[in-house]
């Protein structure tokens, strides 16, 4: 590299790395760079030049190398929620495989709306080598490769082309990354020769930027109409989505709830909004919600919807609401607030909070309307405090969540994703501190579990390391993606990591046959293709990747070998087999749209459709 006055001659790949280096953020009055570091697997599609990059910067940009793309992608996404989408993490794969690994990530990244910047390998610009190692050759578009695969899953996607481009594109993927409102995965693919190629930069595009992330002041107008809307309330309520969390709006939340005695629910991405002894906090909402929230949710006429994309799993496919139920979408995304008409207030929730509080001056609920929410609340404690007691009955997994809901401090991180663990984490886990809980259900993506609790970890460590960082995984999930037990020893970044064996999909075992179906391929012992089913040894498994693990045989046992890893300073497996069948969390429940067989042979089936299609006359049709 040579230095030429006002200009400063680099790779592609070199001024990738410089600028991302320079580029911080204020938090909490410290500044800090944007990017953590990176996640990267190297191949001939990346470590030539880009790998040649990075090695100088090691120190200050720390390279985790994974053990699959996909799960390297998953701990960016936990790693950029952890922070609250204020920094984020690069991920680098090789062109073909490599990249394409990473697009079940990206699409969990767009779809939790997370920062996670891509770089990835590409074919030659010059098409001189055509067809190159791992190219996927379209001879009517010789343009078109697996990397345009990601501009579904992108927020921001480019192609770098020539060395220059990357000083409108680098800014552009960062801005798209910190923007409250768009904020997702930004992609950029690196062709391998473009990747070397040097070109004389402005030596200003590589000094020292401190950003800050922007709070959109609500339109007065959207204010004084979701006031005037509120003020006519009778039975009020507040549903509270991750975006509160994002926005830091925990206090304007619960100080607009207090001052004027509204019942708070929250969804799956915005548990631990509230802690659970909160007298305002009436629990989680929606098909994996409580019998709380769901009650005073069908009797609700206003709700104020904050900082939520109201998907299917907190609406009940939009029928846990009266018809006639008013709704106030208060959202940074136009896209969110105006869903199924609500009266939009579009901007920060921080902000929004604020002046919609001092807007609504002198209004309270209904004192009879509060309480009732408080009886419904006490009334499902009460459930959930006897369906995680253990004794004389099969194991669960609500009787495991319920043993480390004790015994965790309450500042440690609960991290999981997909199958049952979502929907028993989200009724039954007691909030012990803010923003404590992390649940992958915008995606609910399989294998997110001890990846993401890596990522998490990691930058957990960065903040408060003494805490720890626990995972709830499935047996299913476990056998998808578990490689990173393996990445968090190597990197000494300690999990306790609970694998719950119930003998395979038991979750959509139980949805198969709540439909009606006799139980086909989902567990092991269903398996027409099995002739002999076996248990795998998770606890051999786990310690062949350099874990300490443990097999235990009922709660009790767990909660002795939960001390112990807590006790420890290295990663911790704890397996347990649990009840395909029995113990599942059965209140709590609203309706959920799937898709059922009109017409079967099977006469269960038959019953199970029309039984399932009798309760849609209470969706609302996007009214």
């Amino acid at each position: 590299m040579s230095d030429a006055g006002t200009t400063i001659r680099l790779t592609t790949a070199q001024a990738i790395v410089r600028y991302l280096m320079n580029q911080f953020i204020e938090i909490d009055g410290v500044e800090t760079r944007i990017c953590g570091g990176g996640f990267g697997i190297f191949g001939h599609g990346n470590v030539p030049c880009l790998g040649e990059a990075l090695y100088p910067v090691q120190d200050a940009l720390p390279l985790y190398r994974g053990q699959n793309e996909q799960s390297m992608g998953f701990a960016a996404a936990a790693y950029a929620k952890y922070h609250l989408r204020r920094r984020f993490m690069f991920c680098t794969a090789s062109a073909g495989p490599g990249t394409a690994n990473l697009l079940t990530a990206a699409a969990l990244a767009h779809a939790n709306r997370l920062p996670m910047l891509m770089l990835c390998g590409d074919t030659f610009l010059t098409r001189l080598p055509d067809p190159v190692l791992q190219q996927l050759e379209h001879f009517g578009n010789p343009t078109l490769g697996v990397n345009d695969a990601f501009k579904a899953v992108s927020r921001f996607w480019d192609r770098i082309t020539h060395p220059a481009q990357v000083i409108q594109s680098l800014p552009a993927a960062l801005a798209t990354m910190l923007d409250p409102a768009d904020c997702g995965p930004a992609f950029l693919g690196l062709p391998q020769d473009v990747q070397g190629w040097a070109y004389d930069y402005p030596v200003e595009f590589f000094a020292r930027r401190v950003h800050r992330i922007r709070r959109q002041a609500p339109d007065a107008a959207e204010i004084a109409d979701a006031a005037a809307l509120l003020a006519q309330a009778k039975r009020p309520m507040i549903i509270a989505g991750g975006g509160v969390q994002y926005s830091g709006a925990v206090a304007e939340l619960t100080a607009l709830a207090e001052a004027h005695g509204i019942p708070v629910v929250e969804t799956i991405a915005g548990r631990a909004n509230m802690l659970a002894t909160h007298p305002l906090n009436i629990g989680p909402i929606g098909v994996t919600g409580s019998d709380s929230a769901n009650t005073i949710a069908e009797e609700a006429d206003v709700i104020l919807a904050v900082g939520t994309r109201l998907q299917d799993f907190t609406t009940g496919s939009w029928t846990a609401f009266a018809r006639d139920a008013r709704l106030i979408g208060l959202n940074v995304g136009r896209h969110d607030a105006m869903k199924h008409l609500s009266l939009p207030v579009v901007g920060d929730a921080k902000l929004a909070l604020s002046a919609l509080g001092a807007a609504m001056e002198g209004y309270s609920a209904p004192a009879e309307w509060t309480e009732k929410a408080q009886v419904e609340r006490k009334s499902w404690d009460a459930y959930v405090e006897a369906n995680v007691a253990h004794g004389n009955r099969p194991n669960s997994y609500a009787q495991a969540i319920g043993v480390v809901n004790a015994l965790c401090d309450a500042r440690d991180r609960v991290v999981t994703a997909a199958g049952g663990l979502p929907a028993e984490v989200t009724a039954n886990w007691r909030t012990l501190d803010i923003g404590t809980v992390d649940v992958e259900f915008g995606f609910s993506c399989m294998g997110y579990e001890i990846a993401g609790g890596w990522g998490a970890r990691i930058a957990q460590s960065e903040v408060e390391p003494e805490r720890d960082t626990i995972v709830f995984v499935g047996d299913g999930s476990y056998l998808l993606m578990n490689s990173d037990l393996y990445s968090s020893v190597l990197t000494r970044k300690k999990l306790i990591v609970l694998v719950l064996d119930n003998g395979g999909f038991a979750v959509i075992n139980k949805l198969q046959n709540n439909t009606g179906q006799e139980s086909f391929n989902n567990l092991i012992k269903d398996c027409p293709t099995v002739p002999e089913p076996f248990a795998v040894d998770f606890e051999a498994h786990a310690r062949s990747m350099g874990c300490d693990a443990v097999t235990v045989s009922n709660p009790a046992e767990l909660g002795e070998a939960f001390a112990r890893a807590k006790a420890s300073d290295k990663t911790s497996v704890i397996v347990m087999q649990v009840d395909p069948y029995e113990g599942w969390t059965t209140q709590g429940h609203a309706w959920w749209e799937v898709g059922t067989a009109q017409v079967s042979d099977s006469e269960s089936v038959n019953e199970k459709h029309a039984e399932i299609e009798a309760t849609r006359a209470r969706q609302r049709q996007g009214v």
